[in-house]
């Protein structure tokens, strides 16, 4: 496991040392926790920013899925009772066939978190790793020398270390700023969560498994933050809450200016455009969606099509030049023919 997480380690370890030097080459001291607390705000821009193509992926995967819960529901009360093994069979496979048919991936709105989660661990080793750096039993980690080690290792924020924890805290201000950073993340969860099923969900995805499980992650996601939060250092957890902020922000800003269609979301969104006398887009239809899936499993045969194609020598290009020939003058001596025939006729 060590071994698989260190790549990332090694680069945590440079994208935190080129925002360092960056912030104190402007002036800030090179051993203070502002500069070190704002290279992990760095840390989560570069990464959030990177991952924008995945976020718009996972925004019309989410859309899709809404799209198709109503299918999804029909097939599901088509085998509702039955148990054995050939209808549980041809009722995944109906699933999966209209999954293919609309180019929805169900697990696409979990791929952010799994692309983010080796860096948030990488952080984690990287920050664990400072006292042993700067004591010399542990080898540097990327550009992380002794020298920078115990000055992160040494800078505070509010009186509190970025590598302390709630849990092996000696000091009132470690405790204080822990738990301010667990509520930080709880909030920011619950009100991402909460405005994504209130303002950006139709009322006819409301009522199924994938509704069900947004709830209940509205109540457990804070739960879990105020139970691990307090095993982590205090750098990864303001790495975690300022990502859960970019992630409010960016739900806030999807739910307003591209909101799900049938969501309350979108009818505020047409009454806005309707008060500017701008034109109001078409919904999202099922057959649309379908059309796109379609689409796209159409450019990617074509694509696939494309790669195999085998390299041809200029002998065999000739010969199939020549055969491409005669065909065209077979086809032009038939046509030719044809008309022949039809003038006579």
């Amino acid at each position: 496991m060590s071994n698989l997480i260190y790549p990332f380690e090694w680069l945590v370890a440079w994208i935190l040392y080129g925002w360092h030097s960056l912030l104190t080459a402007i002036g800030l001291p090179a051993a203070s926790g502002l500069a070190w607390g704002l290279s992990i705000v760095g840390l989560v821009v570069v990464m959030r920013a990177a991952m924008i193509p995945l976020f718009v992926k996972q925004i019309h995967a989410s859309r899709r899925m809404q799209l198709i819960q109503p299918e999804i529901q029909k097939i599901q009360k088509k085998y509702k009772g039955k148990t054995d093994p050939e209808s549980r069979q041809k009722m995944t496979q109906e699933q999966m066939d209209l999954y293919k048919k609309t180019g929805t991936n169900p697990f696409s709105s979990c791929m952010p978190i799994l692309v983010q989660s080796p860096f948030f661990f990488g952080l984690f080793r990287v920050l664990n790793s400072l006292d042993d750096i700067a004591k010399g039993t542990v080898d540097p980690i990327g550009p992380i020398s002794k020298t920078l080690a115990a000055q992160a290792e040494k800078s505070t924020m509010f009186g509190a270390q970025l590598s302390d924890t709630f849990m092996g805290a000696d000091t009132i201000n470690t405790k204080i700023v822990t738990i301010v950073l667990i509520i930080l993340m709880s909030v920011t969860t619950f009100t991402t969560q909460h405005q994504l099923m209130r303002k950006n969900m139709p009322a006819s995805a409301l009522d199924n498994p994938f509704a069900q499980q947004q709830k209940m992650l509205l109540y457990i996601m804070p739960i879990i933050f105020a139970v691990s939060g307090v095993n982590f250092p205090i750098g990864v957890l303001i790495y975690w809450a300022v990502t859960n902020i970019w992630s409010m922000v960016q739900q806030f800003y999807v739910i307003r200016h591209m909101p799900t269609p049938g969501s309350p979301a979108e009818q505020a969104l047409h009454a806005r455009r309707k008060a500017r006398g701008k034109e109001i887009p078409t919904a999202a239809t099922l057959e649309s969606i379908t059309k796109e899936g379609l689409a796209d499993e159409g450019a990617t045969a074509a694509h696939v099509q494309r790669q195999r194609q085998q390299p041809m020598g200029k002998k065999r290009a000739k010969q199939q030049g020549r055969k491409g020939g005669a065909t065209a003058n077979s086809s032009d001596q038939a046509g030719t023919d044809s008309d022949a025939v039809d003038r006579r006729d």
